[in-house]
């Protein structure tokens, strides 16, 4: 497996458990920008931090990843989920993990989130801690657990900093609220997107998770306009079993590839906002290419993983290593913090 030291090829983003196709090696590298170089990483981060403190961090993560899509592919979906909902807010801070009155996990942004890959994240900060004492934050659990699961689902690995701290309290419901919903248009989602410093390529890159992953029928209810034959099926499925939840990609729902933009093509998107990709010319463009070209969206993907692994809130080098992925430490020094920054915490 790729180490977490600084990897040749900074491309991917894609998923389910398979080796590297033959047409993912087809990258046109002229068309693939390189994402940030070392002096562009945040403050306190690096792509070896780990690497005497606990030298074994990347298999015990591999294999921890590797056992749990064995039993359930579905938390790949999961943990790419999780990392986006925790990265756009206010940074890659593990804020989203937090329990309590004030979760972010109580959000109606972040409802249904995977309780498997949830889970999942704090059994690999266990086992980490049991290893290697308290060096390694849950933040950075979660990215690392994340490209591992990308990487094992047959897109190429990408560069990933750590040495990032836990956030000592959730992101507020405004910071949350930025988050863009199943039926934002599609002058939202480039505003939304931008606003956070990615383009329409990325845009385009980043909706490819839904490769993979399900939806339910409430987050699908406004979807209309092309293709009626599909969105009448989609609709008298939800009339039968409110309830049931839906493959975003109908022809490979457990596979990462690119088959999601053929299916946009097809007028078959699932969501409002996998359809609102059609309807600006510039996306439209990167969907008819990451369709005709599966290397190039895994290759598009990874740089935009990357880039969004380096998003990162005023408390990247403020925060602590929680010892429980789910709640603050309580520690007086953890508490001497939150007063220095005027945080009051969720549990």
């Amino acid at each position: 497996m790729v180490s977490l030291s600084r990897v040749a090829m900074v491309a991917t983003m894609g998923l389910v458990a398979a080796l590297l196709s033959p047409t993912a090696m087809t990258l046109e590298p002229s068309f693939i920008s390189m994402v940030t170089e070392d002096a562009q990483l945040p403050d306190g981060l690096s792509y070896d931090f780990h690497a005497e403190s606990c030298p074994n961090l990347e298999n015990m993560v591999r294999e921890a990843v590797q056992a749990a899509i064995a039993k359930d592919v579905g938390v790949v979906a999961g943990l790419l989920r999780i990392l986006f909902h925790d990265c756009f807010p206010q940074g890659c801070d593990a804020s989203l993990l937090l329990t309590g009155d004030n979760s972010e996990l109580k959000m109606p942004q972040n409802g249904g989130l995977r309780q498997s890959a949830l889970d999942l994240i704090e059994s690999i900060r266990a086992t980490v801690h049991r290893a290697c004492g308290p060096t390694v934050s849950c933040a950075d659990i979660t990215t690392l657990a994340t490209k591992q699961a990308v990487m094992q689902s047959g897109v190429p690995g990408y560069d990933l900093p750590l040495g990032r701290k836990d956030s000592l309290a959730p992101a507020t419901f405004q910071q949350v609220g930025i988050l863009p919903g199943p039926d934002f248009r599609i002058d939202q989602l480039v505003k939304t997107f931008a606003d956070r410093g990615f383009d329409k390529v990325e845009l385009v890159a980043l909706s490819g998770a839904h490769t993979i992953g399900k939806a339910s029928c409430g987050s699908f209810k406004n979807r209309a306009g092309e293709n009626a034959d599909f969105v009448l099926r989609l609709q008298g499925l939800c009339a039968r079993m409110p309830n049931r939840l839906q493959d975003l990609d109908v022809d490979t729902p457990n596979t990462f590839d690119h088959k999601y933009y053929k299916n946009l093509q097809a007028k078959k998107g699932v969501l409002v906002t996998d359809m609102a990709l059609n309807n600006d010319d510039k996306t439209r463009e990167w969907v008819n290419n990451f369709a005709g070209n599966q290397g190039w969206f895994f290759g598009t993907f990874s740089n935009t993983m990357s880039k969004l692994s380096k998003l990162q809130g005023k408390l990247v080098t403020v925060g602590e290593i929680r010892n429980n992925c789910f709640r603050v430490n309580g520690k007086k020094e953890t508490l001497d913090l939150i007063v220095a920054e005027g945080i009051v915490p969720s549990a």
